[in-house]
């Protein structure tokens, strides 16, 4: 049967999203889709900006209409695509996050120990079989195996269109404006030169702040330090639940997914040799972690049910940051005193108190280098072109030390 065409509304572009191909409707339509409206796109992050309450759905969604943009420019410019390279790309970028598990990255290599990618890779595959073949080309695409280079740069490169979406759509429900960047002109300033994805001379100033808003993006709203305290009290819940089941302990969650892939260890092998997993797998979202949690702030172990209350609470560790790494002796001071706080052995202060590294990299030279394209015909990386972002500031990585602790030790 024929799908009738769809329009979707999409309030960051202020504008509609059309679906025209049956085979993306389909895909649009499947379960394994459709579990990406219970995943929030940017995890914690809705516990500092309330607004942030966008899935990886409405991302997704987003990163198709980029991309629906971006190809119609392309070929405008007489950049030549077969009717079967468009649909790939279109359904590379539509399924490039439907690997992630409950609350995004902050459970990524928890639940499982694989990228989401490679997950994202998995369920490509099964729909394939499912559609009979019909996302072969999307996968060669998303695999950077399929000959023409620049449709994979459309999806996966320092200016694809993942980053474009969720730069502007984090933005626009975080309410943070610095993430703000001008996507219609970097999409009407795409090129191709000798197979690789370039920008127009004239879309230079835009890329500078692309990459400029995407740093400051990370110190505003992917690295807040209320948003790490989030992510670590969340993953030491997970580690401890865990490490009970391991002992035989009842989480009080039996016959849920969550359960299965706490009493188990799974890897990408696993995956492979067990074609049922990656269904149990897809039943995961972040209902599951909200349930679990919730259920454990009752649990007998004395760890768990505290770590579960203060997240359900929002009663969250404080965070110092530093430059420079955290003498041992300071997390020592503050394991001592967690133990007396809680009344737990030192072993087990390690769920309270920890550290970590965040780090700052806008732009990679070892990844994919935006080139643009001049009228001469020559190609230049943006730091050799702009005369704002010179390659010092584009290559400093920034780095930062954190520790987190029971905030009643402040």
């Amino acid at each position: 049967m024929t799908n009738k065409r769809k329009i979707i509304n999409d309030p960051v572009y202020d504008g509609f999203l059309t679906i025209e191909d049956d085979i993306i409707f389909d895909v649009l339509s499947h379960p394994f889709f459709q579990r990406q409206r219970r995943i929030k796109q940017l995890g914690f992050t809705y516990l500092v900006y309330p607004g942030a309450m966008h899935t990886r759905f409405s991302h997704m969604l987003g990163a198709l209409n980029l991309m629906n943009r971006a190809l119609d420019v392309l070929k405008v410019k007489g950049i030549e695509m077969t009717s079967d390279e468009v649909l790939g790309a279109r359904l590379a970028i539509l399924l490039h996050d439907i690997g992630h598990g409950p609350f995004s990255h902050t459970s990524e290599y928890m639940i499982a120990d694989m990228h989401h990618e490679d997950c994202s890779l998995l369920f490509m595959h099964r729909l394939n079989q499912q559609f009979h073949g019909q996302l072969s080309t999307a996968i060669r695409i998303f695999e950077d195996s399929y000959p023409k280079h620049f449709l994979h740069q459309l999806v996966s490169s320092q200016l694809d269109m993942d980053r474009l979406d969720y730069l502007s759509r984090d933005s626009f429900f975080t309410g943070v404006s610095e993430g703000i960047v001008g996507t219609d002109r970097i999409i009407n300033m795409l090129n191709v030169k000798n197979d690789q994805l370039v920008i127009d001379e004239k879309g230079i100033y835009s890329v500078e702040k692309f990459i400029i808003s995407r740093r400051l993006m990370y110190w505003q709203v992917y690295l807040h330090k209320t948003v790490i305290a989030a992510d670590n009290l969340l993953l030491g819940i997970l580690r401890r639940a865990r490490q009970l089941a391991g002992q035989g302990i009842s989480l009080g969650i039996e016959g849920q997914p969550l359960n299965q892939f706490l009493c188990n260890h799974y890897t990408m092998e696993d995956f492979q040799a067990d074609p049922n997993l990656l269904d149990h797998f897809a039943m995961l979202d972040d209902s599951d972690i909200d349930m679990a949690v919730k259920r454990w702030t009752t649990h007998p172990d004395n760890i768990l049910s505290t770590l579960s209350d203060l997240l359900i609470n929002r009663h969250l560790s404080a965070i110092k940051v530093s430059d420079h790494p955290f003498d041992e002796l300071i997390a020592d001071t503050f394991r001592t005193q967690t133990e007396l706080l809680y009344n737990i052995s030192h072993d087990d202060t390690r769920y309270f108190v920890g550290s970590g590294i965040l780090k700052n990299h806008a732009y990679d030279y070892n990844d994919q280098e935006i080139r643009v394209l001049f009228k001469d015909g020559t190609c230049r990386d943006i730091g050799e072109a702009s005369d704002q972002l010179d390659r010092h500031f584009l290559e400093k990585q920034v780095t930062k030390y954190y520790i987190f602790y029971p905030k009643e030790l402040r």
